[in-house]
């Protein structure tokens, strides 16, 4: 990459992981539950679109700088076992690899529906990574007569469900009504 190419990519990272955290304060639908998560209004989208614009190293470098943001915002409450162990495989779990997936994205960069295909995939993969932190270490929240797995599977749906919907119906909308080399770094 020439170097006017990677001070562009630097910067068009920079002000979309910015967005993205701006985004995240905007919690219409705020759940009150006690070991976090929240729907925003397509706050995962900027940094979906980090990778489709500049491919894999950028995307999962954008998404790693986005989840330490998390970390830092939802104050990456400890889990119940005690351990530094514990809280690193927590900040792994529930921030690195969880918003990490989002740079996933570029790996659907050169697909014609990329965008649209990458947002459900992604915060599946989202979604899989909350639901393992879920089983490995905050079972022992799991409601009167469930499993872990299947508390973790129910808790984690409640909001990871809402924001792959609003997220990819996001991203519809912006498939189509902005052209497409705005969104693969064509241009």
């Amino acid at each position: 990459m020439s170097a006017k190419k990677n001070i562009r990519a630097l910067v068009e990272t920079a002000v979309l992981v910015a967005l993205a955290f701006a985004l995240s304060f905007v919690t219409p639908f705020r759940r009150l539950m006690p070991q976090g998560g929240s729907v925003t209004v397509a706050s995962m989208l900027p940094i979906l679109l980090i990778g489709m614009r500049h491919g894999l190293p950028w995307g999962l470098g954008g998404a790693a700088a986005y989840s330490l943001l998390q970390a830092l915002q939802e104050g990456a409450l400890a889990p119940p076992a005690s351990g530094l162990s514990t809280y690193a495989l927590m900040l792994l779990l529930d921030y690195l690899l969880a918003f990490g997936a989002l740079g996933l994205s570029a790996l659907f960069r050169r697909m014609k529906y990329g965008l649209i295909i990458a947002a459900p995939v992604c915060l599946t993969l989202r979604y899989v990574c909350h639901v393992a932190s879920g089983v490995i270490l905050w079972g022992s929240y799991a409601w009167e007569g469930w499993g872990a797995l299947a508390y973790s599977l129910a808790y984690n749906a409640t909001y990871m469900l809402p924001e792959i919907v609003i997220t990819t119906g996001v991203a519809l909308l912006l498939y189509k009504t902005v052209p497409k080399k705005y969104m693969t770094g064509a241009n």
